[in-house]
C-alpha cells in the first residue's frame, strides 16, 4: 500500500448526508476484485445521466474540481453495506484524502486499509472548508498526516485534527492488516517456538495432515 503523508491539492465538496456505499459504487461495478474501470463506477449516478455522458452541474465534471484530491462529505459518508469497492473507486479516480464530520464505520476502515484517510472535522470547521472548496480561487487545501493539521491557503489558517493513533501508523508507514502483523513477526516466530517446546505433543499433530 502507498505510504500517506500529505497531500496538498484541490479540494471539492459534496454536502448531501448519508451518502451510502450503494451510491458510492453501485452493484453493476461489483462484478469482481480488478480495480479497473472503478473510477468510472465512484458516484455513477451522481456523476452521469447515462454511460458516457456526464451531468454537467456536478462538483466532480467541472474545473478546477475534476482535479480533485481531496472530497470533503456531508455527515455520515459511506454508510451501508461494507463493499470495498467504494474506496478502490475514490482512489482510482484520484481522491487522496476524505473530510467530514462523519463517516460509517466499515468504510473508515477500509479508507485506512488502502491508503485514504478519513478524517473527522467538527461541523462549524467543516462548513468553513466547504465554503472555501465551493470557490474555485480558494479550494486549495493542504492535509498533513504526520501533524495531523489541515491548512487552507486561502484564509491562512491551519485545523489540527484528531486520528486514531493505529491508522495513522498503518497509513504513515503504508501498511495493511497484513503489513502490521509482519511487523512483529519475530516475536510470532519466538512465541511459536516457545509454545511447541513447551508443548511437543502439540507440535507433531499440528504438522500430521493424515491425523
Amino acid at each position: 500500500m502507498e505510504p500517506f503523508h500529505q497531500v496538498a491539492g484541490v479540494a471539492a465538496a459534496l454536502p448531501p448526508a448519508n451518502i451510502d456505499t450503494d451510491q458510492i459504487m453501485p452493484k453493476q461495478f461489483l462484478r469482481g476484485i480488478n480495480r479497473q474501470g472503478l473510477s468510472q463506477g465512484f458516484l455513477f449516478d451522481l456523476r452521469f445521466s447515462a454511460p458516457g455522458q456526464e451531468r454537467a452541474d456536478f462538483v466532480l465534471n467541472r474545473a478546477p474540481w475534476r482535479s480533485a484530491s481531496i472530497l470533503l462529505t456531508g455527515p455520515n459518508f459511506g454508510c451501508g453495506s461494507s463493499r470495498e469497492h467504494a474506496v478502490w473507486g475514490l482512489r482510482e479516480l484520484g481522491l487522496r484524502c476524505i473530510i467530514g464530520t462523519t463517516f460509517g464505520g466499515i468504510f473508515a476502515d477500509n479508507c485506512a486499509r488502502n491508503g485514504v484517510p478519513a478524517i473527522s472535522v467538527p461541523m462549524a470547521e467543516l462548513d468553513r472548508l466547504m465554503a472555501l472548496a465551493t470557490d474555485p480561487d480558494r479550494c486549495q487545501l493542504v492535509v498533513d498526516l504526520q501533524t495531523q493539521t489541515i491548512t487552507s491557503p486561502a484564509d491562512g489558517q491551519q485545523l489540527h485534527f484528531e486520528f486514531d493513533p493505529l491508522r495513522r501508523h498503518m497509513l504513515l508507514h503504508g501498511l495493511d492488516a497484513v503489513g502490521l502483523t509482519l511487523q512483529h513477526a519475530q516475536d510470532i516466530q519466538r512465541f511459536e517456538q516457545a509454545y511447541f517446546q513447551a508443548r511437543p505433543w502439540l507440535a507433531t499433530s499440528a504438522f500430521d495432515v493424515n491425523g
